[in-house]
C-alpha cells in the first residue's frame, strides 16, 4: 500500500466491529484516529468495536458526546475516546488534556475537525460514509501507516 485513499464496504454493524478488531491488533501508544463522516455513518461503531477488542470482552462504551472524552486503561495503552463535536475552538480540546494523550495513549477523535490546524501529524483519517444499503470507510494513509495497513487491505 502507499499513501493515499483506500476505501472498504462495510455492509453491516458486525462489518464496522471486525474492521475495528483487526485495527485494535495494529494500534499504538501514541497513534490518533481521526474519524469523520456524518452522525449515523458508523464512527461510534467502529470506536466501540476497537475499543471492545482492545479490551478482550464487550465492556460498557458510552459515546463520549456529553462527557467529550471516556478513557480506557488497557493495553497496548490507554485509549482516549473523544468526542469534539460540542467545541467551538480548538483550544478548548487541548483543555482536555489532548495534547499528552496524542502522545502517551491511542487516541479515537470523533469530529476532529474541531481542532483546527492542531491535528497530530501522522493522524490516520477515517472518512465514514452513510448510504442506504451499506456503510463504507475511506482511509487517508499517511507514509508512517503504511506498513501497519498493508494486511489489511490484502
Amino acid at each position: 500500500m502507499t499513501p493515499g485513499a483506500k476505501t472498504l464496504c462495510l455492509k453491516t454493524e458486525d462489518d464496522t466491529s471486525r474492521f475495528a478488531a483487526s485495527m485494535a491488533k495494529i494500534v499504538a501508544s501514541g497513534d490518533v484516529l481521526l474519524l469523520e463522516g456524518e452522525i449515523g455513518a458508523g464512527k461510534s461503531a467502529f470506536a466501540r468495536g476497537l475499543i471492545r477488542a482492545l479490551a478482550g470482552a464487550e465492556i460498557e462504551v458510552p459515546s463520549p458526546t456529553f462527557t467529550l472524552v471516556q478513557t480506557y486503561d488497557l493495553e497496548p495503552a490507554p485509549v482516549w475516546h473523544c468526542d469534539l463535536y460540542r467545541l467551538t475552538h480548538p483550544d478548548e480540546a487541548f483543555e482536555l488534556g489532548l495534547e499528552e494523550a496524542f502522545e502517551t495513549a491511542i487516541c479515537l477523535i470523533e469530529w476532529p475537525d474541531r481542532l483546527g490546524s492542531d491535528v497530530p501529524a501522522g493522524a490516520l483519517k477515517l472518512h465514514f460514509t452513510a448510504e442506504p444499503d451499506r456503510h463504507s470507510v475511506t482511509f487517508t494513509t499517511p507514509e508512517n501507516w503504511v506498513g501497519r495497513l498493508q494486511d489489511l487491505h490484502d
